[in-house]
C-alpha cells in the first residue's frame, strides 16, 4: 500500500510542477504565498527565474546526450560554454533583482524548501558545492585535485570574511533599532531618527549578495578552467541533476501522504505516539 502511495506521490509531483510552471509563465506565482506584499522587482524575477529554470533543463538534455552520444570536444565545448553562460545569466538576473528588492532574493523565497536549507546569502555555498561535485568527476590528475582543493580554501575563506560582515552589519542594525527607549509605544515619531540610520544600514545588504553572487560564480568559471571538457560536462550535469532531486524532495514532501508522516512521527517519538 505505502509502495503505491510514493507512485502516487510521484505521479502528483509532475502534476504540481507542470501546474507550477505554467503558473509561472502566466507570472501567476508569487512566492512565499505573500502576493500582496511582492513588490514588483521580485514579481518580474520570480518570472524570469522560472523561465531560467526551463532553459535549464534544455541545457541538461543537451548535456546528458552530448556525454551519451561521445561528442567530439570541440562540440562539447560549445555546450559546456553555452552551459556557463546560462549560469551568467542567472547571475546577472539576481544582480538587477538585488537593486529592486534584495530581501526577497536573500531570504530565498524564491526557491523551493528543500534548496532553502542549504542557502547562504541568496544562493549555494561555493565550498559546500565543490564537495558534492568532486567525487562525480574523478578521476583527477594531481594537478587538477590541487587546484580544486586551492580553490575550496579560498572559497571558505572569502564566504568566512562575508558571514563575518554580514554578522556585524547585523548586530549593528539591532543595536540601532534597539536605541533609545523601547516602551514609547507605536508612534512612529519617536523613534524615526533610529528608522533614518537602519535605513541606510539596510542598503548594505545589497552589496553582500552581489559579493555573495560573484565568488559564486568567479567559483563555477575557474571550476571550468581546472576541469576538461568532458569533465566539465559532468561538472555541469551534476549540479543541474543535484537541484533537480532538491526540488523534487520538496514537491514530494508537500505532497506525502499523512500517514507516512503520522507513522515517521510515532517511530521517531514514542513518548507521545
Amino acid at each position: 500500500a505505502y509502495v503505491q502511495q510514493l507512485e502516487n506521490s510521484r505521479i502528483k509531483l509532475n502534476q504540481l510542477e507542470q501546474e507550477l510552471q505554467r503558473a509561472r509563465s502566466q507570472g501567476l506565482f508569487l512566492a512565499g504565498g505573500a502576493g500582496a506584499n511582492l513588490s514588483s522587482g521580485a514579481a518580474i524575477f520570480d518570472m524570469e527565474h522560472a523561465r531560467w529554470l526551463e532553459e535549464d533543463q534544455r541545457h541538461m538534455s543537451e548535456l546528458r546526450a552530448g556525454l551519451h552520444a561521445h561528442l567530439p570536444d570541440g562540440e562539447l565545448r560549445v555546450i559546456v560554454d553555452s552551459c556557463l553562460g546560462h549560469y551568467d545569466e542567472i547571475f546577472r538576473l539576481k544582480s538587477v533583482a538585488a537593486k529592486a528588492d534584495v530581501f526577497h532574493l536573500y531570504s530565498g523565497v524564491w526557491t523551493t524548501p528543500a534548496e532553502r536549507c542549504f542557502l547562504w546569502m541568496g544562493g549555494f555555498r561555493p565550498s559546500d558545492l565543490l564537495k558534492i561535485l568532486v567525487p562525480h568527476l574523478e578521476p583527477l590528475t594531481e594537478q587538477q585535485f590541487l587546484g580544486i582543493c586551492s580553490l575550496q580554501q579560498s572559497s571558505q575563506q572569502a564566504e568566512e570574511a562575508l558571514s563575518q560582515g554580514l554578522d556585524s552589519l547585523q548586530q549593528a542594525l539591532a543595536d540601532t533599532i534597539a536605541a533609545g527607549s523601547l516602551s514609547q509605544g507605536p508612534d512612529v515619531g519617536n523613534y524615526m531618527g533610529q528608522m533614518a540610520i537602519a535605513l541606510g544600514k539596510l542598503a548594505n545588504y545589497e552589496g553582500f549578495v552581489r559579493q555573495a553572487d560573484n565568488l559564486r560564480q568567479q567559483t563555477l568559471h575557474q571550476l571550468r578552467r581546472i576541469l576538461t571538457i568532458r569533465q566539465a560536462a559532468r561538472c555541469f550535469l551534476a549540479i543541474g541533476e543535484y537541484y533537480t532531486r532538491l526540488r523534487a524532495l520538496s514537491s514530494l514532501w508537500s505532497s506525502r501522504p499523512r500517514e507516512y508522516v503520522h507513522h515517521f512521527l510515532s517511530f521517531c517519538f514514542p513518548f507521545y505516539y
